[in-house]
């Protein structure tokens, strides 16, 4: 279902919000459990400028989980992102509370996700996007898929087609470039 480049950015234009899944997309779906019991999970540095970006352009972003982490929510207030679901079983209805509380409809969100827990969302916002190596079903599914795997760059890549839409993209590159 991926879409042509004038409509993913028609659509990307029209983005108040980007919501992420967390395992397997923000990070590469690994979680070591030390024999205390404590959980690290590796997180992409440049996802979480990307996801920065997105912030100061406007973008209202959040995350929806379907477990239960302390070091996704430590990574989520590193961030600053206040919107971050967790122990989701249902995403569709984290989905739907969302975007009451944010005051934005389905079309004007976008979602990226990996694996088959994630296709009701996938299915119901404006522009859908997936990891390289998300699920085959989502993949198909999505209007995007990057060319990154999950917790790898994907977020990045999503995050800079979004801007780039928007013409945002090389005004940022300005405000680094002061050469």
């Amino acid at each position: 279902m991926r879409l042509p480049s004038h409509e993913l950015d028609a659509r990307a234009a029209r983005l108040k919000l980007l919501l992420f899944d967390v395992d397997g997309v923000l990070t590469d779906g690994t979680v070591t459990l030390g024999e205390d019991g404590a959980e690290s999970k590796r997180f992409s540095i440049r996802d979480g400028a990307a996801l920065i970006w997105a912030r100061r352009d406007g973008l209202k972003v959040g995350w929806i989980s379907g477990r239960v982490s302390g070091a996704t929510a430590r990574r989520a207030a590193e961030l600053g992102i206040t919107t971050a679901v967790q122990g989701a079983a249902d995403k569709r209805a984290a989905l739907a509370e969302i975007l009451e509380a944010h005051g934005v409809t389905a079309a004007e969100t976008a979602f990226m996700g990996d694996d088959l827990i994630d296709l009701p969302v996938l299915a119901q916002v404006g522009l859908s996007a997936s990891p390289a190596d998300a699920a085959d079903e989502v993949r198909t599914r999505a209007h995007w898929v990057s060319t990154r795997p999950g917790g790898r760059g994907a977020v990045r890549e999503f995050i800079e087609m979004v801007l780039k839409a928007r013409g945002r993209w090389t005004g940022l590159v300005q405000g680094y470039d002061r050469s």
